[in-house]
């Protein structure tokens, strides 16, 4: 492993700016976890936080355990997508953020963060740094492992509790209007949807890591580790070819 001086390096204090946004939309709002905004957001936090404690303990660009950023990288953006496409049809979130009483605003300034300035941050990490090709293509799979885990858990939170505030956080987990054929068939939009946004992810670091591709990251070699544009760690010499 590389040892370098992470402070000179732009990934580490674009990890920092990401781990403090994130801090304060989590920490400025009244989150709830049985929303999927708040989980995947506190995930992303978490993991992201240990990214940086693990460059500066190991002076590495390296991020930690590099095969679940793909996995968060996934999580946050369907926050965001499914934020802005479902929730808010598409409309801009920018005239919330300008008029309003004081606490609105605070509330509004940091439901932005979460949706949408954190997955923004995260793609771009995703895109501008390394390490590439670390996940196969079997890892996809079990990026889904959480969305699915949170729509099975919030059902079965609805009828095990059904005086519980927020009892369908999402209106597409509610039967009540449409029936459960309903719900169901918005889950299999969703997944379909979140499948194909994880495949673009992996086929994008791909395509990052062809020879010759230079991206805007930590040297002039184009990446963080200054002896080239692709890091080779441990993790990314035993990663299986996809």
């Amino acid at each position: 492993m590389t040892q370098v001086n992470v402070f000179t390096r732009p990934s580490f204090w674009w990890r920092v700016a990401l781990v403090a946004a994130g801090l304060l939309g989590i920490l400025s709002g009244s989150h709830r976890l049985n929303f999927y905004t708040a989980q995947s957001a506190v995930l992303t936090v978490g993991y992201f936080g240990g990214v940086v404690y693990w460059m500066v303990r190991r002076r590495t660009t390296e991020p930690a355990a590099p095969r679940l950023r793909g996995a968060v990288t996934l999580w946050i953006l369907v926050t965001g997508l499914v934020s802005h496409f479902v929730n808010n049809h598409g409309e801009s979130p920018i005239p919330g953020l300008l008029d309003g009483d004081p606490a609105s605003l605070v509330a509004r300034r940091s439901v932005f963060l979460l949706h949408y300035v954190l997955p923004v941050m995260v793609f771009v990490d995703w895109v501008a740094f390394g390490p590439r090709r670390v996940s196969p293509w079997r890892d996809l799979p079990l990026w889904l492992i959480f969305p699915l885990f949170y729509v099975v858990t919030s059902i079965a939170r609805a009828n095990l509790l059904p005086a519980a505030p927020d009892r369908y956080p999402y209106a597409f987990l509610n039967p009540t209007a449409h029936g459960y054929g309903w719900v169901a068939w918005w889950l299999v939009k969703l997944t379909i949807g979140i499948t194909l946004l994880g495949a673009l992810l992996l086929g994008l670091d791909r395509l990052l890591a062809r020879p010759g591709h230079s991206s805007p990251s930590d040297g002039p070699a184009g990446a963080d580790d200054p002896a080239g544009p692709w890091p080779v760690s441990d993790a990314t010499a035993s990663a299986p070819a996809a």
